[in-house]
């Protein structure tokens, strides 16, 4: 709790675009939102200064859409955090990604690393046949074998970062994750900058919640094939989900492309988590008691709701929530 609201401690989800390049078949988004305005990525960046003589901590989480796409707003904010870290000298930076990973070769990956952005996540439905069937191109067409080069160029390049590969399960890739997973131990694994993290397809409220086939949590093959990739270690639990949800946190914040602040990455279009506004000049218009509903489970001791804000909002599951990271830690 106290890391959840230490003043010195910031974490931002920031959004430089909500367009996608894919279409996933569970995708809860609706790409209504385009690039990250200029007066936002100044907002940015003017946050930044305005907090960075308290800060001992600050945390950048890079989310969408799909954020290479907006590789420089990426890029610029990046740049501007790493300039603020170097000048601040009690000050930590770091900074993580969710992608998937069609854009992120090892060149890319070596540039973003000097920049603080050093932990990736990029997810794989299986092998080629099932994953273009589930994480298809806006296009149509199908993405896995782009990915697989991208990862393969990673693995072969020296960069300084860690990539944890997402692996979903649903009822229809079941069968073939025994060898795939097989394949992705004996091809990444022995290169401790990658992890492989498994994870039930679930309804997030996208369009095709209603005809999707999700995976029963109780299925025994389940932990079974966590032993092909773990081996029952779960390595060092840099991107594993924590009892505290960032978005309970009070010194988390999600600023989508348009300048609205949210705590959810899961819930963006709801009423909800629409909880302010970053101003150009990096101050913050906050809707107080909106805020405050995101943080309730601490008052009333829930630790449903410390897990899953989200479930306050909804009354339904707990959701799959997307950035894994541990802010703070």
């Amino acid at each position: 709790m106290v890391t959840s609201f230490r003043n010195d401690r910031l974490h931002l989800i920031l959004l430089p675009t909500e367009q996608c390049n894919f279409r996933c078949t569970y995708c809860y988004e609706d790409f209504a939102i385009g690039r990250m305005r200029p007066e936002v990525v100044q907002g940015v960046k003017n946050l930044i200064d305005r907090r960075a003589g308290e800060l001992t901590h600050l945390q950048i989480s890079w989310f969408g859409g799909e954020p290479m796409l907006a590789r420089s707003v990426v890029e610029e904010v990046a740049s501007h955090a790493s300039a603020v870290q170097r000048a601040s000298t009690d000050l930590r930076y770091d900074s993580d990604m969710t992608t998937n990973g069609y854009l992120l070769d090892g060149s890319a990956a070596e540039h973003l690393a000097e920049l603080g952005i050093r932990r990736y996540q990029v997810s794989l439905d299986g092998p080629s046949h099932h994953h273009d069937r589930t994480r298809v191109r806006a296009d149509g067409r199908g993405s896995f074998e782009q990915i697989w080069r991208n990862l393969l160029s990673i693995r072969d390049s020296s960069v300084n970062a860690r990539i944890l590969l997402r692996v979903h399960l649903t009822p229809a890739n079941l069968s073939a994750m025994p060898s795939f997973l097989t394949r992705l131990r004996d091809v990444f694994l022995a290169d401790p900058r990658f992890l492989v993290y498994l994870k039930r397809v679930v309804r997030l409220g996208g369009p095709n919640d209603s005809s999707m086939d999700v995976c029963d949590p109780d299925d025994e093959r389940l932990a079974a094939l966590e032993e092909i990739v773990l081996g029952g270690d779960r390595s060092d639990g840099l991107f594993e989900p924590e009892e505290v949800c960032y978005a309970s946190r009070a010194n988390s914040l999600l600023v989508r492309a348009d300048g609205r602040l949210g705590k959810c990455t899961v819930g963006l279009s709801h009423p909800a988590n629409t909880v302010g506004r970053l101003r150009p000049d990096g101050s913050l218009q906050i809707d107080n008691p909106q805020f405050r509903k995101w943080l309730q489970g601490w008052e009333s001791r829930d630790q449903e709701l410390i897990t899953c804000p989200y479930e306050a909002f909804t009354g339904q599951d707990r959701p799959l929530l997307q950035v894994t990271t541990r802010p703070g830690s």
